[in-house]
């Protein structure tokens, strides 16, 4: 094969791969699932937390991609989710919140309609050149109580993950056992009367085994974290990409609690456990009925 038909051979390759992401990143179909999602947006097209449904069209592309060929994520009672107001309580792990986009994206690709979530961000998230403003133009908020209740207040689904940074940074060996779960989101649930929804990611843990957890060194970037994994850091940036695993992800029957929401804090840590309690079942069941890691 000669010079000039190799780089034609490259010239059509590139030209394929360049039509496949264009492919993925405007998509009609997703656009128009978009613009069917209810949003409260301002004079400027953004709502009051900075949502931005043009901007989230650039992206969402590109996420139900991920959520159909990458992850090729298989979701299990997304009819469970009721109408309204809802906290969607989920394990986590995996590094990178691609769990949490994908819950999210399950729920905007299988539901008739299409459901929005709202995810909470740690505080040190709004403190992130860049990822602050990518993920307020995509509609996440800074999990604060008051920004909880107003988005709940206007009938919308909140994800939240109890575990925290405790539970995206688990090392192996603590994979699949939930972490302790904070008291908040019971709390809120109780003082809004708002169902809480069990989901539970089998797959995540194995996206990107982490070994040892350099707290000290993440303190030093200012994050939370700073897991080592067989690629992070030793492969900058690439280190940070999850393998291919396969995603199951289940919705539970709701949940719903009744009390003070200003309890003394062992009655509101028990009905907590019922909740972990069960999303451990769930995820013990899940991985008893996962055939392999990557399919």
């Amino acid at each position: 094969m000669n010079l000039t038909n190799v780089v034609a051979s490259a010239v059509k390759l590139l030209n394929r791969v360049s039509d496949e992401i264009d492919t993925i990143i405007t998509n009609p179909e997703v656009e128009a699932r978009i613009d069917a999602v209810p949003a409260n947006l301002g004079p400027y097209g953004v709502d009051p937390f900075g949502f931005d449904p043009q901007y989230l069209k650039r992206y969402a592309g590109l996420l139900v991609w991920m959520y159909r060929k990458y992850f090729r994520v298989q979701a299990i009672g997304t009819e469970r989710i009721p109408e309204g107001r809802c906290l969607l309580v989920a394990n986590h792990s995996g590094q990178l919140p691609f769990d949490a986009a994908m819950i999210s994206t399950a729920l905007f690709v299988e539901r008739e309609p299409p459901r929005f979530v709202r995810s909470m961000l740690e505080r040190f998230v709004p403190d992130t050149p860049f990822v602050s403003t990518f993920m307020a133009r995509c509609g996440q908020i800074l999990g604060t109580p008051e920004n909880c209740r107003r988005v709940l207040s206007n009938g919308d689904a909140i994800l939240v993950f109890p575990e925290g940074v405790g539970g995206l940074n688990k090392t192996w060996r603590e994979r699949y056992h939930l972490q302790r779960f904070g008291q908040g989101f019971m709390r809120l649930a109780i003082e809004t009367q708002t169902p809480i929804v069990p989901v539970v990611v089998i797959g995540a843990e194995e996206q990107a085994p982490s070994f040892f957890n350099a707290k000290a060194l993440g303190k030093t970037f200012g994050l939370p974290a700073f897991p080592i994994t067989a690629t992070h850091p030793l492969i900058p940036g690439l280190g940070l990409l999850p393998l291919p695993v396969r995603y199951h992800i289940y919705f539970g029957e709701p949940l719903r609690f009744e009390g003070d929401a200003n309890d003394e804090d062992e009655v509101i840590v028990k009905k907590v456990e019922t909740v972990r309690s069960t999303m451990q079942a769930m995820v013990d069941d899940g991985l008893a009925s996962r055939h392999h890691v990557f399919w």
